[in-house]
């Protein structure tokens, strides 16, 4: 009997820095899931990888004096060590500097361009550039980005944009034809209520204040803006081929059987994902799971605040078993987890140690 295929997928980690803890959750997570799927009988793909355009980049690679291309092989090679090192056992790592991914991202824009989903306009907002987002006056929280509570500067220019607005109807009557495609339920209902149904804004997809990301090919000042970038990934590292050429394994695995994301980047992935695949005549993911972060004492971690736990120094000091099982013990599939190193010792010891270390003696 053929095995029942089965696809699921991380959010591809961003190349500005080594992953957290919390970055390295999802992996461990999806992991998870794909081991049980394996077990299960199912024939399953496990993809993850790097998101490695944007301004950001740009910008910490002339402080570090290398390249973009160098400062995110340095970087990407670091997440893929710390994937290895935490045992999973993915597919396929892709990144949004292959080759192929590149070709096909400026392929898919043009096609939604000759469509007539994209058109050429003007951008104009308050800018954050760590966020790499532009926002409008009655969007900032205290005069300053709503995201990072960064400052943000006034920014005009011209900009390629997709017309969201053609496809919300259609994807509102999806969501609600399909109860199960955007989980848990209260993020289903956080973008019906705050994005769908108030109505959508078009989205930027080029800039031109930039050079590091994929070119437009028949307009070359502008490279291609982050999301319909990074999210095709799911696609192109199957072999999705824009002009139907498509590999086996895009038909055997695509739709997806399982996005897995962290909860902040949910709408990117149940408005714009969905949207942009429909433009391409493309079958919508079976789920999207917007987990929730990984807290370290009661603070979202972040590099700037220095309050990171590295997965590869917890692993030195506890083991990766030790790792992978606290992370996923740990976190609920609601509410934020948290984590500290006190945590840590005292769950190992009374558990691992303890009570299944007590068992396994007798």
């Amino acid at each position: 009997m053929e095995k029942k295929p089965y696809y699921i997928t991380t959010a591809i980690a961003y190349t500005s820095g080594k992953p957290h803890i919390g970055n390295t959750y999802e992996i461990v997570l999806a992991d998870s899931i794909a081991r049980y799927k394996r077990m299960q009988g199912y024939d399953v793909r496990f993809q993850t990888g790097t998101d490695e355009h944007g301004q950001k980049i740009e910008l910490k690679a002339a402080e570090a004096g290398v390249t973009p291309k160098q400062f995110v092989d340095n970087v990407a090679g670091e997440i893929k060590r710390i994937w290895d090192l935490m045992n999973t056992s993915y597919d396929k790592f892709i990144r949004t500097t292959d080759e192929y991914h590149e070709k096909q991202v400026q392929k898919i824009f043009k096609k939604l361009y000759d469509k007539g989903d994209i058109y050429k306009g003007h951008y104009e907002g308050m800018y954050c550039t760590p966020c790499e987002s532009f926002w409008t006056e009655s969007q900032l929280v205290d005069g300053k980005c709503p995201d990072c509570g960064r400052e943000v500067k006034p920014a005009k220019e011209e900009a390629y944009f997709f017309k969201m607005s053609k496809y919300a109807d259609r994807l509102i009557d999806y969501i609600n034809e399909h109860p199960e495609f955007i989980q848990p339920v209260s993020r289903k209902n956080e973008m019906m209520n705050n994005f769908l149904l108030p109505g959508l804004q078009d989205l930027c997809v080029s800039r031109t204040s930039f050079k590091w990301g994929i070119p437009v090919d028949f307009d070359d000042r502008h490279v291609v803006y982050v999301w319909l970038d990074a999210l095709t990934n799911y696609i192109t590292g199957l072999g999705y081929d824009c002009d139907g050429d498509n590999d086996e394994l895009f038909k055997k695995y695509w739709p997806a059987d399982l996005h897995l994301i962290g909860k902040d980047i949910i709408r990117f992935h149940t408005i714009y994902w969905p949207i942009f695949l429909m433009a391409l005549d493309l079958p919508l993911p079976k789920q999207v799971f917007g987990h929730p972060w990984l807290l370290q004492g009661g603070d979202k971690m972040s590099k700037s605040k220095g309050n990171v736990i590295y997965a590869d120094d917890m692993a030195d000091m506890f083991g990766v078993d030790a790792v992978r099982y606290f992370v996923l013990h740990e976190m609920p599939f609601e509410n934020d987890g948290v984590i500290t190193w006190e945590l840590v010792v005292e769950r190992l010891n009374s558990e691992l140690a303890n009570t299944l270390g007590n068992l396994v003696n007798r």
